[in-house]
């Protein structure tokens, strides 16, 4: 019999949960995890000997072969709330717009996926492509609920509205105030306004509300096809897939605001701001929103983060929320960086 591949745990994922129990055990258990997932689904790693597997925020990514010789991989992850939840979602999307998932197993947190090209990202595709991209992603993404059990695992997008509400006040008072007054309120009034519409909306979809470039990578093509594939006839491109739904149901324009606090060296260094009101209006035009919602749900969210920062010594990060929030509030805030200046998320 041969000798079973060692997986070894990347050192980034390692450090990300070795500061807490909860952390460390799991971390202890994740090589028997992968192991019984392998053992489970009748899977071959694919990785070069020695080398380290992916890894996302909260997940171990193994590259495998499964028994029929077809690529997938194998994702393991910290079972936490957003964890938990992506399989729900992958499941009602069936590989529309999302990674194809097929299989998991909820007690290990684990899910066989469909194999894409971690190396080609809409990070790397110009403004213009990736905005057709996303936006016919989001159209394929937009489900309106239905029967299926799936459904009742979800949040709603405007009781995290209501919730904010209560917690951004509270917050910004025990963090000392860590921006100006004008901003908390211009949140507020995002939260109080869009949660009152939300909660009587009848054109709730189902929203993967983390949908920043990186979360969209390119199915390999089929031998036959040239790099990109032809589009499915509705004026949507082909060949990309999101990744890592942090899925609620809502608004659909609550999805711009990660596009807005990425890339924003993209932005034209004479007149960033104008630039990113102008990247909110183009990619929400590619998905059917309306760029004004998407706009107050960007600055509500934003402020969401910057409290974040601010609470966990992250002086980059909370500048970066500054600006973003501040510039679609229409009044940047004095003494920040250039956007150029501003280090992107996980820098």
């Amino acid at each position: 019999m041969l000798p079973r591949p060692l997986i070894l745990v990347p050192p980034g994922l390692a450090a990300r949960y070795s500061g807490s129990s909860a952390g460390r055990s799991w971390l202890s258990l994740l090589p028997d995890l992968v192991q019984q997932c392998l053992d489970q689904w009748r899977l071959s790693p694919d990785l070069a000997p020695g080398s380290l597997p992916w890894h996302g925020h909260g997940a171990i990514v193994i590259p495998v072969v499964r028994g029929n010789g077809t690529p997938a991989v194998l994702k393991v992850a910290f079972p936490h709330d957003e964890a938990k939840l992506e399989r729900h979602a992958l499941a009602l999307w069936g590989g529309r717009g999302a990674v194809s998932l097929l299989a998991a197993d909820a007690e290990a947190c684990s899910m066989l996926l469909e194999r894409l090209d971690a190396g080609r990202s809409a990070a790397e595709l110009p403004m213009d492509e990736a905005a057709q991209v996303w936006g016919g992603l989001v159209r394929q993404l937009g489900l309106p609920p239905d029967h299926r059990p799936e459904w009742q695992e979800f949040g709603h997008i405007a009781a995290r509205a209501e919730q904010w509400s209560d917690d951004f006040p509270a917050d910004w008072e025990q963090l000392g105030r860590p921006f100006p007054r004008w901003l908390l309120e211009a949140a507020l009034e995002v939260c109080q306004t869009r949660g009152a519409v939300g909660r009587r909306s009848a054109h709730d979809v189902l929203v993967h509300t983390d949908l920043h470039f990186l979360n969209i990578l390119a199915r390999p093509a089929a031998p036959d096809e040239g790099p990109a594939a032809a589009g499915d006839g509705a004026g949507i491109p082909a060949g990309y897939a999101a990744i890592d739904p942090q899925p609620m149901i809502g608004e659909p324009g609550f999805a711009v605001a990660p596009l807005l606090w990425n890339r924003l060296r993209d932005l034209p260094a004479d007149q960033p701001g104008k630039g990113l009101l102008r990247r909110c209006r183009d990619f929400s035009a590619a998905a059917g929103l309306d760029p004004d919602v998407s706009r107050q749900w960007a600055i509500a969210r934003e402020v969401e983060n910057a409290l974040w920062s601010a609470s966990h010594g992250h002086p980059g990060d909370l500048a970066r929320s500054l600006w973003v929030a501040s510039t679609l509030a229409g009044r940047t805030l004095e003494g920040l960086p250039h956007a150029h200046a501003l280090p992107e998320p996980g820098e």
